[in-house]
This record gives structure tokens, C-alpha cells and sequence, in this order.
């Protein structure tokens, strides 16, 4: 139908395009707790009225986002649906530790929290994936809940990226923090990426090309400071008791693959 509207539109002259967009993704169907495709007959349809006036449009329109991937069959779950709920409830009590005070500095692991979920929502948005840029601000409310003081500039940037999910819970907490205008005419949080980089990386290792386990060393570690971490782990030094180790191959701050 947005297209034969489109058309039409073009045939009487109010549109400048023959199509009303590059591309179309059709989201996918959302099923019953069970599994079953909801259907009155089987009186399993859920009515968004009653999810709007039990827990509000947002928490509704936020769960829609997170239930799953927006091109695949999800099915529906109350208790997802609750989860969902606790975490706009959270979002809206952090407003009581927010503090516009410039005392307040932005630690390196703060700055870090934020800007990697500015990245990590703005690629996800681009991509469609809504329900792991909804992950992704979940971590970041995470952090922030860890605080026991949280810099003004942090929670901004929290609803921003919040509105075009929550533009009801945005907007409001926009407002209370004395901002004037809407939080959707300001402009999109940039994130930097030196800034999002983990000073602790996950390194996988290997023996002979087979995974068998991984170690945490703080990034670009020194290699024989790996090889050490790599060669106490209990499964490696089990398997290379017998055989020994001929060689170690270190790729940085990714993988360590063990000859024996």
C-alpha cells in the first residue's frame, strides 16, 4: 500500500519520485507465548490498548524493538514485556543522581560506557538491528545505575539516544533536567572511537588451530605476558604436557595459537 499511494501520488504531480524509498524491509510477525500466529478465533491476540494503559506507549513501543530481530517471527512474552517495563522505570529514577555540578568529572571507564553505546546504538539504528541497539542502551543504564553520581552530560546523551525509542519518557526527563525546546531537535550524539576502546580485550586461544579457551590480558599486552597467561590455563597445560610446545603465534590483542 505505501507504494500504490506513492504512485498515485507521482501520477497527480505532489511527489518528485516514481518509488518512496531504495529499499523495503518487511518486519516479521509477532506470535503468541505458545508459538501459534494470534488469531481472534483462538482468543490469544494481545490488544496494544490494554499494554498501553498497564505500562504505557513507551514501554509497548520499546518492547516491539526488543522482542527480536525486525525481519523475523518473535514470539510474545509477558515477562519480557515486564523486563522492559523495570528498565523505563530505571531510566526514570537515575534522574534522582543526575547533577549538573561540574565537579562531577566523567571517569576513563565512564567515558568509555558512553561513547561505545553511541556508537553502538548509531550503527545498530542504520542497520535495523533495534533489538540490540535496545541491548546496547540497557548496558549503558547499567553503568550509569553502578554511580553513585551521574555527570548531566551522560544522562543527556542517554535520551537522546533513548528518544527515538522513548520519545515519551525523553521528552519528559528532557524537560525536568531544564532544557527548553524538544530533545529530538538537538543534535545526534557523535561517538569517538579511541574513546569506546576496551583497556581489557578477550583473547582466544588455540592448540594447533583448535580453540580451547580464552584469557583476559589488558590490551596490547606484552606477548610473552600472553604466551604466560595462555600456556597456565588448565586445559592447555593438560594437552601440551605430553607433547610439549613447538611454537606459540601471537596475534595481537586477538588470538594465540599453540604448535605442539
Amino acid at each position: 500500500y505505501s507504494r500504490f499511494w506513492h504512485k498515485f501520488l507521482y501520477d497527480c504531480g505532489f511527489v518528485p519520485t516514481k518509488e518512496p524509498y531504495n529499499k523495503r524491509t518487511s518486519h516479521g510477525m509477532i506470535l503468541a507465548e505458545n508459538g501459534e500466529k494470534m488469531s481472534k478465533s483462538r482468543g490469544n491476540v494481545i490488544n496494544p490498548d490494554d499494554i498501553v494503559e498497564n505500562y504505557g506507549a513507551d514501554t509497548f513501543r520499546l518492547y516491539e524493538m526488543f522482542i527480536g530481530p525486525f525481519d523475523q517471527a518473535a514470539m510474545w512474552s509477558d515477562e519480557s514485556l515486564m523486563g522492559v517495563y523495570r528498565f523505563v522505570s530505571k531510566v526514570y529514577t537515575l534522574f534522582k543522581k543526575v547533577y549538573r555540578n561540574e565537579d562531577v568529572p566523567m571517569t576513563d571507564a565512564d567515558l568509555r560506557a558512553m561513547h561505545k553505546c553511541i556508537l553502538d546504538v548509531t550503527e545498530r539504528i542504520d542497520q535495523m538491528k533495534f533489538n540490540t541497539a535496545v541491548s546496547s542502551l540497557m548496558t549503558y543504564v547499567n553503568h550509569l545505575s553502578s554511580m553513585k553520581m551521574i555527570p548531566a552530560q551522560m544522562y543527556e546523551t542517554l535520551l537522546k539516544l533513548l528518544s527515538p525509542f522513548t520519545p515519551h519518557l525523553a521528552e519528559e526527563m528532557w524537560a525536568r533536567l531544564g532544557n527548553s525546546g524538544s530533545v529530538v531537535l538537538t543534535s545526534w550524539p557523535i561517538g569517538d572511537k579511541k574513546l569506546a576502546q576496551d583497556d581489557v580485550v578477550t583473547i582466544a586461544v588455540q592448540i594447533n588451530g583448535k580453540m580451547r579457551g580464552t584469557i583476559e590480558m589488558p590490551k596490547d599486552s606484552d606477548d610473552e605476558e600472553v604466551k604466560k597467561a595462555a600456556l597456565s590455563l588448565e586445559n592447555v597445560a593438560r594437552q601440551t604436557a605430553e607433547s610439549g610446545v613447538k611454537k606459540i603465534i601471537v596475534v595481537k590483542n586477538r588470538i594465540v595459537n599453540i604448535v605442539a
